[in-house]
């Protein structure tokens, strides 16, 4: 009883690295899992910020802000694109009064 209880331990010491190695075998055939993630970018404009003439410079004016559907910009004010939102700031100030996020 004892030899065949030997016999059978040893065995399976011996089978057990074919069967780890066909299983990670395996594991090498199987297409790779692609993730993909959505990413939204959130611009850091926040109303009340003060943007300062540096930062002015990169963006551009909207002078046809009907086409837009902008709604007309009052009196020192104008409107700005910056990155893809649009910006009503003050002429002086440079104070951000209202912010239409874009696409």
């Amino acid at each position: 009883m004892r030899k065949i209880f030997a016999a059978l331990l040893s065995a399976s010491f011996l089978l057990s690295p074919m069967v780890v190695s066909q299983a990670s075998a395996d594991d090498h055939r199987r297409p790779p899992v692609v993730v993909q993630k959505k990413v939204v970018v959130r611009s850091h404009w926040k109303k009340g910020y003060r943007v300062n003439a540096s930062e002015r410079r990169r963006f551009s004016d909207v002078n046809d802000y009907r086409h837009y559907r902008l709604a007309p910009p009052p009196r020192g004010y104008r409107w700005v694109r910056a990155d893809h939102d649009y910006l009503l700031i003050g002429v002086t100030s440079g104070i951000i009064s209202s912010i239409i996020a874009g696409r």
